[in-house]
C-alpha cells in the first residue's frame, strides 16, 4: 500500500479520546501531530503546516474556538471539530467560523475516517486547476456550467429559477462543507438569518431536491442536517 502522507494535527487533552484517534489514523496511514492545549496546537501549527486539524473545542488553557480563529485568519486549512458539544449553537458558530464539517462525541470510527477523507479530497478539489476557472463543475453525473448558468443531472438539464441556480452553485463551489442556514442566506440575498428567511431557504431547497430527483434515504447530492445548514455531498 502506498503511504499517505497526509499530516493531521490532532488538538484533544483527553488523552484515552486522543490515544484512540490517533491509532485510528494511523492505522489509516495519515500521519498524527498530538496537542492537548490550544496553546500548543498553534505552536505545532506554524511548525508542521497540516494537511488537515481535528480539533476538540473544550480544551484546558482556551477555547477551541480561539484556534479556529488563528488558523482562519490566513489559512484554509479544512478543519473538522470533534466535540461533547451537541448543542446546535455551538454546531452553528464553529461552522460560521470556518469549520469545515462538525462531529459529535461519542463517534463512530468509520464516521470520523470518512469525514475526514471527504474533508482532504474536498480540500484538493477546491484548489484543482479548472474547478471554477474552465467554468464547470462535474460531480457524479452532476454538471454545472457556471459561464452558462445551465445544470445537467445525467445529461438531462435541470429547469430552476434563479434563485435555485444561486443556491446550487453557492453549495458546489463549497462541496463536501456544511454551509450553515446563516451563510447560505446571506450570500444568497445578502440578509441577515431569521425565520422568515430560513423558511424560504428551505422550501427553495425542497423544490431544488425534488427537481434534482433526491429521494429519502439514498445517497443524494444534497444533504440536510436540521436546525445547522445543507452541504452538497461528495
Amino acid at each position: 500500500m502506498i503511504q499517505n502522507k497526509y499530516k493531521i494535527l490532532l488538538v484533544e487533552d483527553e488523552s484515552n479520546i486522543r490515544n484512540l484517534v490517533a491509532t485510528m489514523l494511523e492505522a489509516a496511514n495519515y500521519q498524527t501531530i498530538l496537542a492537548g492545549t490550544c496553546s500548543e496546537a498553534k505552536s505545532l501549527y506554524t511548525s508542521y503546516l497540516p494537511d488537515l486539524v481535528i480539533l476538540d473545542l473544550g480544551l484546558p488553557d482556551m477555547d477551541g474556538m480561539n484556534l479556529l480563529d488563528f488558523i482562519r485568519r490566513d489559512a484554509l486549512t479544512p478543519i473538522i471539530v470533534l466535540s461533547a458539544r451537541t448543542n446546535e449553537a455551538d454546531k452553528i458558530a464553529a461552522l460560521d467560523k470556518g469549520a469545515n464539517d462538525y462531529v459529535t462525541k461519542p463517534f463512530g470510527a468509520g464516521e470520523l475516517l470518512a469525514r475526514v477523507r471527504a474533508a482532504l479530497r474536498n480540500a484538493r478539489f477546491s484548489t484543482s486547476v479548472g474547478r471554477v476557472s474552465d467554468g464547470r463543475f462535474e460531480l457524479n453525473g452532476l454538471e454545472i456550467d457556471y459561464d452558462a448558468r445551465r445544470v445537467f443531472v445525467k445529461g438531462e438539464e435541470i429547469k430552476l429559477t434563479q434563485t435555485e441556480y444561486n443556491i446550487v452553485a453557492l453549495l458546489s463551489e463549497n462541496c463536501g462543507k456544511m454551509m450553515t442556514y446563516a451563510a447560505i442566506i446571506k450570500a444568497i440575498w445578502g440578509g441577515v438569518s431569521q425565520e422568515g428567511s430560513v423558511k424560504k431557504l428551505q422550501v427553495n431547497m425542497a423544490n431544488i431536491r425534488k427537481k434534482f430527483g433526491d429521494k429519502p434515504g439514498e445517497q443524494n447530492y444534497f444533504v440536510n442536517e436540521l436546525g445547522v445548514g445543507y452541504r452538497m455531498n461528495e
